[in-house]
């Protein structure tokens, strides 16, 4: 019922446009009407809402950045607002994408994927060959001016190569499932060697709920979480840094000094910050004694500016981006959007709650960073991407864009 009122809306919109004489306005609304792919009164209140937060989410990551970074980029760079202009620079391609994403049909997406996948997944492979090593782990690959994070960037296609998957699982030939899963194995591996734990196990959750809701059985997804759970203990027994993370997460007070240095300074953050904050702008932790302030702890400077109301009310953001990302995907009229949709609410929610526990000492200290709030131009533009892919989900739900003609070709 609430489908047909669209349509019956949809039309009378279109038929007011032939008739209208043109004005400013009008020149106005073409201009809006040329970045969004359906007009703003027959969008689902889901991407209604899901535009809103996703906007919410930006600007206030900006404005963490800025609070957060201003003193070390004084002390450092000479120049307080060093890493907000870079990170608002990174800000204009990112919404760029957006928009194209917004704009590009999920089929498209799912077409050309796969080659881009495989063109980062090579990436991956010479970053730990001849990465920049930086604190022990080797993620950077420098090329000419950039430097990229592939293991950043893949992230959504990803997404999308696991929805090609997944969405028709009992219909693929077997030769086709040993190849893609090898592939994703191979993946996790490689991100592993750099290493970077936290970004394989992300992975490795990711691929799991997908093949969840893709239909694989719960004995066979359970192999596959025991292999990794056994591939992620090799990892940190084989990797000193990684021993280290793991003793001082188990108590960090015994080497505080030292290994449990950087959950210290984030815990007393977030004690100091108490019931209501310090208010923003006003962190001392920032003020060099906790280090990565900016990137991978940005959290606890969040929670000692804004307090235990702030943390709340942003776990409550959270909550509400998970259910409107989980209403997106039930009105999904294929499963290719489907899984799409659910793979960017688990990826992007997924990966701010571990952030979140990393910064409250609830899981062992990593590297990853808070979408849309950490400083980093890769982490923004695939957050920016996700989220491009997960609104377009909940257009083409309507029906009046990304329809799909012909069946896909499983073989």
């Amino acid at each position: 019922m609430e489908i047909s009122q669209e349509k019956i809306k949809y039309k009378r919109i279109s038929k007011r446009k032939k008739n209208h004489i043109p004005c400013k306005k009008n020149n106005e609304s073409n201009l809006i009407e040329s970045i969004i792919p359906l007009p703003w009164t027959i969008w689902p209140y889901e991407a209604k809402i899901l535009i809103i937060l996703v906007g919410i989410w930006s600007i206030l990551g900006i404005c963490i950045l800025g609070s957060s970074s201003w003193w070390v980029a004084s002390r450092e760079m000479g120049n307080w607002a060093y890493f907000l202009k870079k990170q608002i620079i990174w800000t204009i391609p990112g919404i760029g994408l957006f928009v194209f994403v917004l704009n590009t049909n999920i089929r498209n997406l799912l077409k050309f994927s796969k080659i881009i996948f495989y063109i980062l997944f090579f990436l991956i492979f010479l970053t730990n060959i001849t990465g920049i090593t930086v604190n022990g782990s080797s993620r950077w690959l420098v090329l000419g001016n950039l430097n990229l994070q592939p293991s950043e960037l893949i992230k959504p296609f990803l997404i999308l190569e696991a929805s090609n998957l997944f969405a028709h699982w009992n219909l693929i030939k077997n030769d086709k499932k040993l190849i893609s899963i090898f592939s994703f194995g191979l993946l996790i591996l490689l991100i592993l060697k750099q290493p970077n734990l936290s970004t394989a196990s992300l992975t490795g959750i990711l691929f799991w709920v997908m093949g969840l809701c893709g239909g694989i059985k719960l004995s066979s997804l359970s192999s596959f979480a025991s292999l990794g759970f056994i591939t992620g203990c090799i990892s940190i027994l084989n990797n000193e840094y990684q021993k280290l993370r793991v003793s001082s997460f188990i108590n960090p007070w015994r080497d505080q000094q030292e290994s449990g240095f950087q959950l210290v300074q984030s815990l007393l953050a977030i004690g100091s910050g108490g019931l209501f904050g310090q208010g923003f702008g006003l962190s001392i932790q920032k003020l060099q004694y906790l280090p990565f302030m900016y990137t991978d702890f940005i959290f606890a400077i969040f929670a000692e500016e804004f307090g235990l109301l702030g943390c709340t009310l942003f776990l409550g953001f959270l909550a509400v981006f998970s259910y409107i990302s989980l209403r997106i995907s039930l009105k999904c009229r294929n499963n290719y959007t489907k899984l799409v949709a659910i793979g960017c609410g688990v990826l992007l929610t997924g990966q701010s709650i571990m952030h979140i526990a990393v910064a409250t000492g609830s899981m062992p200290t990593t590297g990853l960073p808070l979408p849309f709030v950490s400083y980093g131009g890769n982490s923004l533009i695939a957050s920016f991407f996700i989220a491009g892919m997960l609104l377009r989900c909940s257009l083409e739900s309507t029906g009046f864009i990304g329809i799909i003609g012909t069946r896909k070709s499983l073989n």
